[in-house]
């Protein structure tokens, strides 16, 4: 089955079914040069449409996996395929499992020294049959930049997972993105201190719910501001709805 990209208010989103994700994975993975992964929320979505670097990311890169139960609803509002949600922790544990059953590599970059060797660790147990072929702190000076990008480079790993103390988050790669021949690249705010046991993985309750921002919500209560937004982006969806005609491609390899 082909892949479908559809576009929503201007931004990319694919429709990947479960079945055929590891298909979709090894075919990123064949690609030349370095390709990114985006799990894209409606914050993301929203980041996106005004931002022009950041929409320039996720135009460019090989996937685009809605984890807001929002983007699917916007999807079906507009009468769009209506795309698969991943739950970004289990899409991970996904992504690694079909890289170890094809005999693959990871490079582990971020956080601090003491979680992501435990990371690491934990990583290596979990899946035996991954190669890991690097690993490299965040929060690091600027100066030592090119030495890191040498190493993944020399390391060529099937996957970098990239997380905290990287600085620019998803736009590290793509300002960095011709210095690498392969791979896929992914980010993620806190995967390696989840992997660490340093913080908690969202419950799969709350995400089928469409309620995973809760336990953020509650650390910071600030954060309730993001309801104007919200309206905005239902407003935008009506008048999408009523004067505009949306796209989808279908995407094949």
């Amino acid at each position: 089955m082909a892949r479908e990209r559809i576009t929503l208010l201007k931004i990319p989103v694919d429709v990947v079914p479960q079945e055929d994700l590891e298909t979709e994975i090894m075919a990123v993975l064949d690609r030349p040069q370095g390709n990114q992964i985006i799990l894209l929320s409606l914050r993301d979505l929203l980041r996106a449409r005004r931002n022009v670097e950041y929409r320039t990311i996720v135009n460019n890169a090989a996937l685009v996996l809605p984890v807001s139960k929002s983007i699917l609803s916007a999807a079906s509002f507009l009468k769009l395929t209506r795309p698969v949600r991943y739950n970004p922790f289990y899409f991970i544990i996904q992504l690694l499992g079909i890289l170890e059953a094809h005999y693959k590599s990871a490079y582990l970059f971020g956080t601090r020294k003491k979680n992501l060797l435990r990371a690491e660790k934990n990583v290596k147990t979990t899946f035996p049959g991954l190669q890991i072929v690097g690993r490299c702190v965040g929060y690091y000076q600027k100066t030592g930049e090119k030495n890191i990008i040498s190493a993944i480079r020399k390391a060529s790993p099937s996957l970098v997972l990239f997380t905290s103390g990287v600085p620019g988050r998803e736009r590290w790669f793509y300002r960095n993105r011709s210095n690498f021949e392969t791979g896929i690249f992914l980010w993620h705010p806190n995967v390696l201190d989840v992997f660490a046991e340093r913080k908690k993985r969202t419950s799969q309750k709350l995400f089928d719910l469409g309620w995973e921002f809760l336990p953020e919500l509650v650390k910071n209560p600030f954060k309730l501001f993001f309801i104007f937004p919200y309206v905005g982006y239902i407003l935008i969806l009506i008048y999408y709805r009523l004067f505009r005609t949306s796209k989808k491609t279908k995407i094949t390899g």
